[in-house]
């Protein structure tokens, strides 16, 4: 009777360890099953330390003249009757430079689309790319997305991306208007921007 116990008790042994080593093969198998996904060390990208940088330009929206740099590219059948312009979707290419003089030394480009988006409201959709051109953010970019009123003092909108020097970028940039031509609807903004990145 003893041997039989010792027998059962060694192959219950057995049986655990068989069972263990079957569902740790198989963890593994489905853990770098084809190679979808990996988990990785921010290193391993040559990323060092986050840091949040500011930034501090201006946004020139010209819709008149000759060349305008924010052209409308669609609308609704209601657009035109609306009070806000709903519906109507704009792209820009808009200069971003040092100071509010359109002459000054140029940062970079917005460019993207602004949608009117509320009926209530002067309120757009922003999907646009900071794309600089300066110094060392040559080349890099930041995404925005997010909602303006642009009637409202100051307006937040989300950093939601980046390239370059901004890849995995997250912040918020702060517009405010600095002038704006009611009868041409050419406008220059103050963009404060702060955002993390490596």
């Amino acid at each position: 009777m003893a041997k039989t116990l010792s027998k059962l008790g060694l192959f219950s042994t057995f049986l655990f360890l068989c069972t263990l080593f079957f569902f740790s093969t198989t963890l593994s198998f489905a853990e770098s099953d084809h190679g979808f996904s990996n988990i990785l060390s921010p290193a391993k990208l040559g990323l060092k330390r986050e840091k949040l940088s500011h930034l501090h330009f201006y946004f020139h929206d010209i819709v008149s003249g000759r060349k305008p740099t924010a052209v409308r590219v669609a609308s609704a059948a209601m657009t035109n009757k609306s009070e806000t312009g709903f519906g109507a979707v704009v792209m820009v290419d808009d200069p971003l430079t040092a100071s509010p003089d359109r002459n000054s030394k140029l940062v970079g480009k917005a460019q993207g689309i602004y949608a009117s988006a509320a009926q209530d409201e002067v309120g757009l959709l922003m999907i646009m790319n900071f794309a600089f051109m300066e110094g060392k953010y040559n080349g890099s970019s930041l995404s925005v997305l997010g909602r303006n009123t642009v009637f409202s003092t100051v307006r937040e909108m989300p950093i939601v991306g980046g390239s370059g020097l901004f890849r995995f970028a997250r912040g918020y940039a702060q517009a405010k208007t600095h002038t704006f031509d009611f009868k041409t609807g050419d406008a220059v903004v103050e963009y404060n921007v702060y955002v993390f990145h490596y």
